[in-house]
């Protein structure tokens, strides 16, 4: 075993199943080993590095902003942090913003804030607020959030789990409707479930949800960690059917690729519940986490890259869907947020991953099904190109290793 790989076996808890590959270096659409071997990053950190990796804007930046302030807590203002919120509820029709650091963080504070709306807006009775989220949901990894999980791996081992959640079927807005009740605080939803497997909803239940949650005095609320910014070919999937949410988080690609930056952000009615000592993060919102944020968004605008994923993933699935492999069962995705799901009688989503590897291109499964793609947004063409000659290649491979078996 590479030694980098035994010490972190040793040392780390084996909370993950990483790929058998030690990265070093990252520049553009590209990583590399510390074998100097180059890979083509089709995984993007779970769509964290949409910008791709050390954009030269990003680095120039923090150079700059670390050496001039860094953490001082929101005990104190800065000079950073106002111009950043202000540019993310611009670009995305909010009112006000709470920064915080993980998209956990982020989706935890949605959940508090959706509770004291509920209590001093709604008139919910105390501690009775509830809160409906959809199977196959992941919104991260927090006690309170794997309550909501479906999910019988993320729970095992880690209750009790604190009450207060209702789960409804993705995509399914007559179940949603029969779900809501006097006690009904928020509708939490991600507008395509990512480590779901990139599950697309039907077409228009974003819009019929949003005009349900408006009808029952109920707030919805779009987990945008993974899909928003870019990702999906608009700067939010949201966009895709006109609904601005009452809430709204982000992270991952908000922090360039550099650093965690994430925020909840929602309109007025929802935000001005919080008052001084209800949440806070000593991270949350510093300096150069704003910095970097502000830069991050400004790259998505001045570079367009929410229409280059619209363009290149149509592209990319265009080319996927053409493959015929009786591996594959089906194409799915948005922009540039893609799954191939793998006939599981046929072969497994983890061996094609591996194979790719070998072959210079980064990918990661989720939930032993699916194989992901999900490439920073300045991917070009002629990288797409050749990503899919890969895909085409291992199929072929694994299709003759299971004839011959």
């Amino acid at each position: 075993m590479d030694a980098s790989m035994d010490l972190e076996s040793r040392y780390c808890a084996h909370n993950y199943h990483p790929l058998p590959v030690v990265l070093t270096r990252g520049e553009g659409a590209y990583v590399w080993d510390t074998a100097g071997k180059k890979y083509l990053d089709m995984m993007s950190a779970y769509s964290a590095v949409s910008h791709g990796h050390a954009h030269p804007r990003l680095v120039q930046l923090v150079r700059e902003q670390v050496g001039t302030l860094n953490i001082v807590s929101r005990a104190f203002y800065t000079d950073k942090l106002g111009p950043f919120l202000k540019r993310a509820c611009e670009l995305t029709g909010q009112d006000k913003a709470l920064p915080m650091n993980t998209g956990a963080e982020a989706v935890e504070t949605a959940i508090k804030a959706a509770r004291k709306w509920a209590y001093t807006v709604k008139g919910v009775a105390a501690d009775k607020a509830e809160i409906i989220a959809c199977t196959g949901n992941f919104h991260g990894r927090t006690i309170a959030i794997v309550a909501m999980s479906d999910e019988p791996q993320y729970q095992q081992g880690f209750g009790p789990f604190p009450p207060g959640f209702t789960l409804v079927d993705y995509g399914n807005i007559e179940a949603l409707d029969a779900a809501i009740n006097e006690n009904t605080a928020a509708f939490l939803l991600e507008p395509i479930q990512g480590e779901g497997g990139i599950v697309l909803p039907p077409a228009g239940y974003l819009k019929a949800a949003a005009t349900l949650c408006q009808q029952r005095n109920v707030l919805l609320i779009a987990d945008e960690i993974q899909t928003g910014l870019g990702r999906t070919g608009k700067m939010l999937a949201c966009e895709h059917e006109g609904v601005v949410p009452d809430g709204l988080i982000l992270g991952k690609a908000l922090g360039g690729g550099i650093l965690p930056v994430s925020m909840f952000l929602a309109k007025s009615a929802v935000m001005d519940v919080f008052t001084p000592g209800d949440h806070g993060s000593t991270f949350g919102g510093n300096p150069l986490a704003a910095a970097v944020g502000l830069e991050a968004l400004n790259i998505l605008v001045d570079e367009q890259l929410a229409a280059k994923s619209a363009a290149m993933g149509d592209y990319l699935l265009g080319k996927l869907r053409a493959i015929k492999s009786p591996l594959i069962s089906e194409v799915r995705g948005r922009g540039l947020f893609i799954g191939i799901e793998v006939n599981n009688d046929q072969g497994s989503a983890r061996a094609v991953c591996e194979a790719l590897m070998k072959r210079g291109l980064l990918s990661k499964e989720t939930h032993e099904t699916v194989v992901r793609l999900a490439p920073p947004l300045i991917i070009s063409k002629a990288e797409i190109d050749w990503a899919v000659a890969q895909i085409i290649a291992v199929l072929g491979e694994l299709e003759n290793l299971r004839r011959a078996s």
